[in-house]
């Protein structure tokens, strides 16, 4: 017995070890236009908030949108943010769309990469019937560090006055600097934990 627990701390079954990566937002390619979307969630005021932020391959504003929900979950605020820019994107003709979110699990359910057991969330069905308009969309995952300007859009909502969605053609003066690191690719640090 005592050989077999020594013989398990020399040879663990897992090991566990952190790598730093270095994370900032990525312009879209030539003639794409980047939608980043995202969630947030206010417990003191027990209300959830979304945003979001259209930008062109040189990295400027082109529409900025934040909304109030109510009441819901983590995820589904994150597809209200996700639904609401593709509907926009869809009316604005940006017909070359790149979407993203710091929700790995949102990104996948939409592109199929888990599978959903029973009927998808309404919101989740509304995305893939956007998705079979005549353009062409992609999806990626990034980490909270690319998604800094949309966070501050996301917790923006919390300050308006109805549950309207709320459009803004110029950035507000408060996010400028977000949006400047985001222009001039500015990088964060993250340590991410890896499972060898």
């Amino acid at each position: 017995m005592v050989d077999d627990i020594d013989n398990c701390t020399r040879h663990p079954l897992n090991i566990r070890r952190c790598d730093s990566i270095f994370i900032g937002w990525k312009r879209p390619r030539e003639g794409w236009i980047k939608l980043n979307c995202d969630g947030a969630f206010r417990n003191s005021l027990g209300l959830a908030g979304c945003g979001g932020l259209f930008r062109d391959s040189d990295g400027r504003w082109i529409q900025g949108y934040a909304r109030k929900i109510g009441t819901c979950d983590a995820l589904c605020v994150e597809m209200w943010g996700m639904y609401l820019g593709m509907k926009l994107a869809w009316r604005q003709s940006f017909h070359h769309l790149q979407v993203e979110s710091d929700s790995k699990t949102l990104v996948d359910m939409i592109t199929g990469k888990v599978k959903i057991n029973g009927n998808p969330p309404t919101l989740v069905r509304r995305i893939q019937e956007l998705l079979k308009l005549n353009w062409q969309v992609h999806f990626n995952h990034t980490w909270r560090e690319g998604n800094r300007s949309v966070d501050w859009l996301a917790n923006f909502s919390f300050s308006l006055d109805s549950f309207n969605i709320h459009v803004m053609e110029n950035p507000p003066s408060e996010i400028s600097i977000l949006l400047f690191d985001d222009f001039s690719g500015t990088c964060m640090h993250r340590n991410i934990g890896l499972t060898l």
